[in-house]
């Protein structure tokens, strides 16, 4: 692919050491001790089993983290704890 100035297999190269520096960052993290939790400690919707095995140690869901953290992300307007019938009006 001709990247105007750049050698060949730059792109490539670049993406590589990207995925290698976030690799490295996340190994540097703070790991989890501990038990996880089946069920999320603040709002007590069940964890998934696969996060729970990505993170030993984990006591928040996702949304929680992501709420305490300041990361909103749209849900794109569904009532999580609503039912079926409260989304169609």
């Amino acid at each position: 692919m001709a990247g105007g100035w750049a050698k060949d297999g730059a792109v490539s190269e670049q993406i590589e050491a990207s995925i290698n520096d976030e690799l490295a960052r996340l190994k540097s993290r703070k790991s989890h001790q501990g038990e996880s939790r089946t069920h999320c400690a603040e709002c007590e919707e069940p964890i998934p089993e696969a996060r729970r095995q990505a993170l030993p140690g984990v006591k928040l869901c996702i949304d929680c983290v992501r709420e305490r953290d300041g990361i909103a992300q749209d849900r794109g307007g569904i009532n999580r704890r609503g039912s079926k019938d409260s989304q169609l009006k």
